[in-house]
């Protein structure tokens, strides 16, 4: 097997051994948390949904909450955000919509390429308009 297979080999295993515990903790109920009813998994969804904007908020926020939040949004049952609040430890704002320090060439770097346990999303999951968008709204000032 060539290095870099490995390395994608190796890092598809750990993201789904991460997740795979994350879910093992959710259905447990660890954190305060219960599965859906009725559906043995965790109760978290990637369903698309439609999200009305918010006064004086643009496209920008509309994708970041039909994409991002269900993992980077505020609650216990949000593990992006968990995870960068142990990550940060106070330093930085756990919540992404809270960071000024977001250039919008990395938060595009990073959705595309993914990071630690968060996954790479495809141009066929996430449109590079509704990405631009996205980095536009957290890179704000």
């Amino acid at each position: 097997m060539s290095a870099p297979r490995a390395v994608r080999v190796a890092r598809a295993a750990l993201q789904l051994i991460v997740v795979l515990s994350a879910g093992a903790a959710l259905a447990a109920g660890e954190g305060g948390l219960a599965p859906a009813r009725g559906s043995g998994g965790p109760p978290i969804s990637w369903t698309w949904t439609a999200i009305a904007p918010a006064a004086g908020k643009g496209r920008g926020y509309v994708e970041f909450q039909r994409a991002c939040s269900v993992c980077h949004g505020s609650g216990p049952a949000k593990p992006g955000t968990r995870a960068l609040r142990a990550k940060y430890r106070g330093k930085l704002p756990a919540l992404l919509e809270q960071r000024t320090d977001l250039a919008p060439d990395y938060v595009k770097f990073v959705v595309r390429h993914g990071v630690t346990v968060m996954p790479p999303f495809r141009k066929t999951e996430l449109s590079d308009a509704a990405l631009d968008a996205i980095a536009v709204y957290l890179g704000r000032k």
